[in-house]
C-alpha cells in the first residue's frame, strides 16, 4: 500500500531472458547468412540466395528487436515515459513486421523474375546449404521458444485521482490471458526465424524436385510460395502491433466485464477506456457516476479480481 508513487515498469517477466535469447539468435544467424549468400550465388539457386537475403535482413529485424529489448529495460523508470517502455517491443515488432514484407515483395519479384527466364542451378552443392539453412533456422526457433509468451510479473498497480494505491494478485476472470501476456517483440522475432524455416524447406523441396525431374521452375516456384508466407504473417503482425500502438480496445469482452463490475449495485460507468501498455499489462481510466457517498478506493477494490489491470484511474462523480 502506498500514497506517494507507485511503479510505471510494464516489461513482461521473460523480458531479460529474451533479450538475451535474442542476441544468441543474432550470432548464430550471421554465420549461416553469409553462407547461403554465398553458396547461392556460387552455385546458382535464387531461392537460395533469397533464403541468404531473407535471413540477413531477418538478422538486423532481430538487432531491432534486441535493441528494444535493451532500451526499454534500460529506460524502464524514466519519467518521460508517460506510462513505461512497455510498448518498445510492439513498436520493434511492427517495424521488423515492415520488414518483412519488403522482403516478401523482393523474393516474389526475383522469383518471377526466373520463372521467366530459368538459370542452370548445381544442385548436389545447393541442397547441402539449404539443409544447413534448416537446421540454423531449427536451432534459432528453439532458442527462441521459451520466450513468446511474455507473462505477467505477478502484481498489479493501481492508480486514483484521490492518489490511493494499491496491489492485487488476483486473477482476472474469462480475460484473454494469451493476448494480453503476447511478447510482440520476441513475436516478430519468432516469425522472421519461422518465415525462415518455411522457405528452407521450399527451398530444399524445389531444388529436389528439379534435380530429380529436370523441374527448373520449382526453385522459383519455391521462392514465390515463401514470399506469399511471409506477406501473411507480416500483415498479422502489422495488424495486432498497429492496434496496440494506436491504443485500441485490446479486450472489448474484458471492458464489458469492468463495466458490469462497477454498475452491478446501481452505479453507472460515463467513460471507459481499457489500453494495452506491455505484455501483461493493461491500463484503464474510468468516470463513474454514482448518488451514494463512495470514493474512488471503493471502485478500486471492486476491479482487483481483474490481475490484468495494471495502472486503473478513476474518476467518481457524485449525484
Amino acid at each position: 500500500m502506498s500514497t506517494a508513487s507507485h511503479s510505471h515498469v510494464f516489461l513482461g517477466e521473460g523480458h531479460d531472458k529474451n533479450e538475451r535469447r535474442t542476441w544468441a539468435v543474432i550470432a548464430l544467424c550471421a554465420v549461416m547468412m553469409v553462407a547461403e549468400i554465398v553458396g547461392g550465388l556460387l552455385f546458382g539457386s535464387i531461392a537460395l540466395v533469397a533464403d541468404g537475403l531473407h535471413m540477413s535482413t531477418h538478422a538486423g529485424a532481430l538487432l531491432l528487436a534486441a535493441l528494444a529489448y535493451r532500451y526499454a529495460r534500460r529506460h524502464a523508470d524514466d519519467p518521460r515515459f508517460s506510462f513505461g517502455t512497455g510498448k518498445f517491443g510492439d513498436l520493434a515488432g511492427f517495424s521488423s513486421a515492415i520488414v518483412l514484407v519488403m522482403i516478401a515483395v523482393l523474393i516474389g519479384y526475383e522469383a518471377v523474375a526466373r520463372l521467366i527466364a530459368p538459370v542452370p542451378i548445381s544442385f548436389n552443392e545447393a541442397i547441402p546449404i539449404a539443409a544447413l539453412g534448416l537446421i540454423v533456422n531449427i536451432v534459432s526457433a528453439l532458442l527462441l521458444g521459451g520466450g513468446g509468451g511474455g507473462h505477467d510479473h505477478g502484481h498489479s498497480y493501481d492508480h486514483s485521482h484521490s492518489n490511493d494505491h494499491s496491489r492485487s494478485h488476483e486473477h482476472s476472470h474469462g480475460h484473454g490471458h494469451g493476448t494480453a501476456h503476447r511478447d510482440n517483440n520476441m513475436r516478430a522475432a519468432v516469425i522472421h526465424v519461422l518465415a525462415d524455416a518455411i522457405v528452407s524447406v521450399l527451398v530444399i523441396a524445389g531444388l529436389l524436385l528439379g534435380r530429380s525431374f529436370g523441374w527448373l521452375f520449382m526453385d522459383p516456384l519455391a521462392g514465390l510460395v515463401g514470399a506469399a508466407v511471409i506477406a501473411s504473417w507480416s500483415y498479422g503482425l502489422i495488424r495486432d502491433t498497429g492496434a496496440i500502438l494506436l491504443d485500441m480496445n485490446p479486450d472489448r469482452g474484458m471492458a464489458e466485464r469492468v463495466r458490469a463490475t462497477i454498475e452491478r449495485d446501481g452505479d453507472r460507468v460515463e467513460d471507459l477506456h481499457l489500453w494495452r501498455l506491455g505484455p501483461g499489462h493493461l491500463g484503464a481510466i474510468l468516470s463513474v457516476v454514482t448518488a451514494k457517498p463512495r470514493d474512488a478506493g471503493h471502485y478500486r477494490r471492486l476491479l482487483r479480481h481483474f490481475r490484468n489491470l495494471s495502472h486503473v484511474t478513476v474518476e467518481v462523480q457524485q449525484t
